[in-house]
């Protein structure tokens, strides 16, 4: 794939991100204390700390190179087992694919490094939780199969359970009672889905179902368009859209602030899953009997991101406004796919990028004022004055900023590239009335929100009192201001980015490309690295230039 990797490596380089952290989980549970006892100074822990950071580095490094390859037009297919497609499993990484890989790990990098700082002695298997967590979804944006796809649900979920409940407590298991009860009933409804669309096309290989479902007679056509509603359904509550996201408000303000942050990716998962699914094999090329689920997306997005918001303003914790404005996000997001223009799916990529880097960052900030305002904690009411008011402003300005979509950061570009790529459309005046109403009512609430956590100090509390003299360790600071910080680069480098996003959406578009990539050629376990995406519905032949 890349000069960087030895040949042998580069080969098997699209199941690596799949294999990295599900090793080092396990290398994680035989470093497990024998006693169940851990403390901060616990040998074993500190060990599994330089093991598991080590594991993400590597694993954005494996990550980034996928995205150099993909960006240099290459659509690698892996073939686990040396069975053809679409008989066997089938891993597939395009340009889409890589840009999530490098989105998980460049949250996972930051978040645990925060989560060394302490909050992973508060259980015995986080690391491995973790690893596991990174193992499903890694998996769910390089699978090629519907079914594998539902497999690596269920892993990312299982891991979630647990991490959700991490450190313990009556608030997040009874949150967590929720998140497991829904997440079943959407596994459920998930393996319904699969299966009437196997009964109609008789595969779940993507690349297979994407050129089967346009052959689907008019008689079955009730039933496909049955199982794409089920599917948006189930993807619609992992990425929490109206109606289906009550669940996320309570279960993220709930969970430790690193876990929070790295459940800002798993609402992306459900976004990712619908742009796969509903513009591959239930997109315009499946006919009309099969678009029976898209004519949703566009206001349920739109509703998502108007109630989001508002839940955001009502909230009474800044936990739970951040969690409300995850789907905020997700309604914006989703507004660009919505549009299924390639210029808005690749706004809405872009903005998803951004949007999941932040609110990761702001989900560690709130820890970090919560620590210093005493027993008020994240409530916005009136409390002790903290003890970092200077560096936690600037932070929490520039996460309000960025997450509002002020210029000149990514989220203003994002915002905007969505309003211009909706101009002309039908749907133009409800996109731009929901999408700048959500971004000033965004603002508000967090210049509201901002006011009361470092300006309205109880006056009968002395400013630098016994219980917000200590401050916040550099490591966390440091971890929660890389991933606000990230906005910034994605400002600096917004040319180069809108490129790769741009020429995403086009490829999104060219199924006959992904096809004859996934289906073919005859080959071994080894990834195809010869052939690259055209641009013209083409691969090209091993061996032979353009």
């Amino acid at each position: 794939m890349t000069a960087l990797l030895p040949p042998w490596l580069a080969a098997h380089l699209p199941v690596l991100p799949v294999l990295l952290p599900s090793l080092t989980a396990m290398l994680m549970l035989v470093l497990c204390h024998p006693s169940g006892e851990i403390g901060h100074d616990d040998i074993r822990l500190r060990w599994r700390r330089h093991i598991s950071m080590a594991s993400a580095a590597i694993g954005l490094f494996l990550a980034v190179q996928l995205m150099i390859g993909a960006h240099e037009d290459v659509l690698a297919v892996y073939r686990l087992g040396d069975w053809p497609a679409p008989f066997g499993i089938v891993l597939v990484v395009d340009r889409l694919s890589a840009l999530m890989l490098v989105l998980v790990y460049l949250i996972a990098l930051p978040v645990l490094w925060y989560a060394a700082g302490g909050w992973d002695a508060h259980g015995r298997h986080f690391h491995a939780l973790f690893q596991f967590q990174l193992m499903g979804l890694s998996g769910a944006f390089v699978t090629g199969d519907l079914f594998n796809l539902f497999v690596f649900f269920e892993v990312l979920l299982i891991a979630s359970y647990v991490l959700l409940v991490h450190g313990q407590g009556e608030a997040r298991y009874k949150a967590g009672v929720h998140y497991v009860v829904l997440n079943l009933a959407a596994s459920a409804l998930f393996l319904v889905g699969v299966a009437l669309l196997y009964a109609m096309t008789g595969t779940l290989n993507m690349a297979d179902l994407s050129l089967r479902v346009a052959k689907v007679s008019a008689e079955q056509a009730p039933v496909l368009q049955a199982a794409a509603l089920m599917l948006l359904v189930v993807f619609g509550l992992k990425a929490a859209v109206v109606p289906l996201y009550m669940w996320l408000p309570r279960t993220y303000a709930e969970a430790a602030a690193p876990v929070a942050a790295l459940f800002a990716i798993m609402t992306k998962v459900g976004v990712y899953s619908i742009v796969r699914v509903h513009t591959m094999i239930f997109g315009a090329q499946a006919g009309a009997s099969a678009q029976t689920a898209e004519p949703w997306i566009l206001p349920v997005a739109l509703a998502t991101g108007a109630l989001g918001v508002l839940g955001a303003l009502a909230s009474n914790s800044m936990a739970r406004m951040v969690a409300y404005l995850t789907v905020a996000s997700v309604g914006t997001i989703l507004a660009g796919v919505g549009l299924f223009t390639p210029q808005a799916l690749s706004a809405a990529l872009y903005y998803m990028a951004h949007s999941t880097l932040v609110i990761a960052g702001l989900f560690l900030l709130v820890e970090l004022v919560a620590s210093q305002r005493g027993a008020a904690q994240d409530h916005l009411r009136p409390a002790q004055p903290v003890a970092q008011p200077v560096a936690l402003g600037l932070m929490m300005l520039l996460g309000a900023a960025s997450v509002a979509g002020l210029p000149p950061l990514p989220g203003f570009l994002g915002k905007l590239m969505i309003l211009d790529s909706a101009a002309g459309l039908p749907a133009q005046p409800w996109v731009w009335s929901v999408v700048l109403g959500v971004g000033f009512l965004t603002l508000v609430g967090l210049a509201r929100a901002g006011t009361i956590l470092f300006w309205s100090v109880l006056p009968d509390l002395p400013k630098g009192g016994a219980a917000s003299a200590s401050g916040s360790s550099p490591r966390l600071i440091a971890a929660t201001l890389s991933l606000l910080l990230a906005g910034v680069v994605m400002a600096v480098f917004a040319s180069p980015l809108k490129r790769y996003t741009d020429a995403t959406a086009e490829q999104l578009r060219d199924h006959a490309a992904y096809a004859a990539a996934v289906l073919g050629s005859q080959g071994g376990t080894r990834a195809e690295t010869a052939r690259p995406y055209t641009g013209s519905g083409a691969v090209t032949p091993p061996g032979k230039k353009e």
